[in-house]
């Protein structure tokens, strides 16, 4: 056994998308399942690919190369940058895109290979990261439709993740009558019309998607609830990803620190109340790896105190559990953690 690890239980992921998917299904919207917060892990891939997922997305290249061979469709989720655009087109089917001059190099790299690359507009609706407005959009898809490589296949737009702006019905109608407008302009048919992520799962059970027909969805599946309010999706899993960590040493130690205060090794200044002498330990693990502040103790009587770099520094006084330098403690993930985990070449990674 080797630690710190991160523990994979695949046929929990497997159950998550499986209830998403059909859930989605049934409203006339398919699931692109979003990779990234697991690197693109194949393991994990395949598990959605057995779910009946058939269209996956990542913000990076390197992932996306890693299930090459995977008869599954793939995209490029993040915009890309002009000078990965070669690699774009060979590695992904689909990529995201609002400017002209990258979809031009593109074509251009497209061209190269006698490839034609689908391209999904980003439209700005409101959270402030990627997108176009949608005036814009039209002059965009209006020069990309001249281009011989490109295929436009649909238009997007990004909630809650930048400014927490939150989608809704309102929003998801807009969203829809952008597309019918650049169908009725341009004589043709969008495939895909991506109205958001995980925080849009709340609206399946409100009301009318409208021409909204795909989803991007990654938290849901890999941690069992909708991020826009946080609350679990029924019949789904929470825990599919278990970190684990060992135990280095325990020590009864005064709770505030000796002598005078500055700045941490990260230039905070830490906020510590004084609770008198408590029982320690520290595990080997730190924020290199994760975010300390989303890893939650299966055991309730332990305490995240903080972290360095490379120490987990846990108050284990509560514990009805008495513990030894090296024992492992497990903890639940939250996002944060899982996407600094899984991208950790210091934490293992075991699937189950």
């Amino acid at each position: 056994m080797s630690y710190p690890r991160i523990v994979v239980d695949l046929k929990k992921i497997e159950n998550n998308a499986d209830i998403i998917n059909r859930r989605c299904i049934k409203k006339g919207v398919s699931v692109m399942g979003i990779t990234k917060s697991f690197c693109g892990s194949k393991e994990v891939v395949k598990a959605l690919k057995a779910a009946g997922i058939t269209l996956i997305g990542d913000s990076r290249l390197e992932n996306l190369e890693k299930i090459q061979d995977l008869n599954i469709k793939k995209a490029l989720i993040r915009l890309p940058m002009m000078s990965e655009a070669g690699k774009a087109v060979k590695t992904a089917d689909i990529t995201f895109n609002s400017e002209y001059e990258t979809v031009l190099k593109l074509n251009e790299e497209a061209s190269k290979i006698s490839k034609i690359h689908e391209v999904i507009i980003m439209i700005e609706m409101g959270d402030l990261r990627e997108g176009i407005a949608s005036e814009e959009a039209e002059e965009l898809i209006e020069k990309a439709l001249e281009l011989s490589n490109i295929k436009i296949i649909g238009i997007g737009a990004n909630f809650s993740c930048y400014g927490g702006v939150l989608p809704d019905e309102e929003k998801i109608h807009e969203l829809s009558e952008i597309a019918e407008k650049i169908e009725k302009r341009f004589n043709i048919k969008l495939e895909i019309i991506s109205g958001g992520n995980s925080s849009s799962l709340y609206l399946l059970e409100r009301g009318d998607f409208c021409r909204v027909n795909n989803l991007r969805i990654g938290e849901a599946i890999v941690l069992g609830r909708e991020t826009a309010f946080g609350t679990k999706i029924k019949g789904c899993y929470e825990d599919a990803f278990i970190l684990e960590g060992e135990i280095i040493e325990i020590k009864d130690k005064p709770s505030m620190p000796k002598g005078r205060l500055g700045l941490n090794a990260f230039g905070e200044k830490p906020r510590i109340e004084d609770l008198g002498i408590r029982k320690r330990a520290i595990l080997a693990l730190g924020r290199q790896d994760i975010d300390y502040q989303e890893i939650y103790p299966e055991n309730k009587g332990i305490r995240v105190i903080g972290a360095s770099s490379d120490h987990l520094i846990l108050d284990i006084t509560e514990s009805k559990e008495e513990y030894k330098v090296g024992d492992i403690i497990s903890f639940g993930v939250g996002y944060g953690t899982l996407l600094r985990g899984m991208a950790s070449q210091y934490i293992k990674k075991i699937y189950k």
